[in-house]
């Protein structure tokens, strides 16, 4: 472990059994069984006026987000695909055939999905989606970033703006806020936090979200952040950049290397991290890593550098366990994002009406 005292000096000194750390939360595994989706989507508010209700609304919902997931792109295909389906299918998504019962059409589907409490809708699936997931090495790394529905853009409204919380072992996504009109993603982070238990959770975001605020927010309710520093926070960056690198050895312990090849490129990750000294005053900041990436493609080399910064020590975040949290925070980007885009088209989506456009398949 390498310990700064200024920017011209190091030392390295070994790491003692005795050495006092901060204690670190775990998180439960996977539990077993739980509720089912139909089950939790009964805890939603129908907004619906009681006269004239033919079909529950947790059936209604059920049979958008399968739909959905079947292939379904608008509001017209999911109600073709609800009566395509045999009655065994809908019986297993709660629609029971009984005398005289109709299928529910496109436009009461369009109409409850339109006036759904999306907020709600979003901690139902969140909670849902938690108990499908698990920890690894007794930490769950939660990954959180924001995406526009542009299609849903108008020449009165904005796109509207969603910021998720993904789960970096499993895909999941755990929660789900929309952006007021008249704000930006960083108070909206901050919202999506506080609805989710993350005790024991190590919490990654770009460098928007590298706010002192956020930080103590992530350290108060029990988990660790991994944050992006770049030079919307000019100070904090210059005083990471100012740290002698060229004086840290690579050594394992204190660096670590990792190569990779992939669709014509071949990419070099090496890390160092050393404890955060305490001239770079940021809210509960440990240790700083530089992180250098070497692309190579058709013989062209590119070089980034990076630096981070974390609440975790090294005995909860050593070098390869740091880097793994890095580069896994942009799962959310191919595993999230992408998905919505290419495989559910989600940017080509022209839903706009009511709650619509926020409630979406994870």
């Amino acid at each position: 472990m390498v310990v700064v005292e200024d920017p011209s000096q190091t030392r390295t000194t070994p790491a003692m059994p005795s050495s006092p750390t901060r204690p670190v939360r775990t998180q439960p595994t996977r539990p077993s069984g739980g509720p089912g989706l139909l089950e939790l989507l009964e805890h939603l508010p129908d907004p619906r006026r009681r006269r004239g209700i033919r079909h529950r609304l947790p059936v209604l919902v059920a049979l958008g987000l399968v739909a959905v997931l079947a292939g379904a792109r608008s509001f017209a295909a999911i109600g073709e695909w609800v009566a395509d389906q045999d009655e065994a299918s809908l019986a297993s998504l709660g629609l029971l055939a009984a005398a005289g019962a109709t299928r529910p059409s496109e436009s009461a589907i369009r109409r409850a999905f339109a006036r759904l409490d999306a907020q709600v809708l979003d901690q139902v699936l969140g909670a849902w989606m938690w108990t499908r997931t698990h920890v690894v090495d007794q930490r769950r790394v939660i990954a959180i970033d924001g995406k526009t529905i542009r299609g849903a853009r108008t020449a009165h409204r904005v796109a509207p703006h969603l910021v998720a919380a993904h789960d970096h072992a499993t895909g999941a996504v755990l929660g789900q806020l929309a952006v007021e009109t008249k704000s930006n993603e960083i108070p909206a982070v901050r919202d999506l936090l506080t609805c989710m238990n993350i005790e024991g959770a190590v919490i990654t975001v770009d460098a928007m979200h590298t706010q002192g605020e956020t930080a103590s927010l992530v350290l108060a309710a029990g988990g660790d952040y991994v944050f992006t520093v770049k030079n919307n926070q000019p100070t904090l960056y210059a005083a990471c950049k100012k740290l002698p690198w060229s004086k840290v050895p690579s050594r394992r312990g204190i660096g670590h290397r990792s190569t990779s090849t992939g669709h014509g490129r071949r990419a070099t990750r090496s890390i160092k991290v050393v404890e955060a000294p305490a001239w770079i005053e940021f809210t509960g900041a440990t240790q700083v890593a530089q992180i250098r990436r070497t692309v190579t493609r058709q013989g062209k080399k590119s070089v980034e550098v990076v630096y981070v910064i974390t609440s975790a020590d090294h005995h909860a975040a050593p070098p390869a366990r740091l880097a793994a949290w890095v580069q896994g925070h942009w799962t959310i980007e191919n595993q999230l994002h992408w998905v919505r885009d290419v495989t559910f088209d989600e940017d080509r989506s022209q839903v706009r009406t009511g709650s619509a456009p926020g409630p979406r398949p994870r």
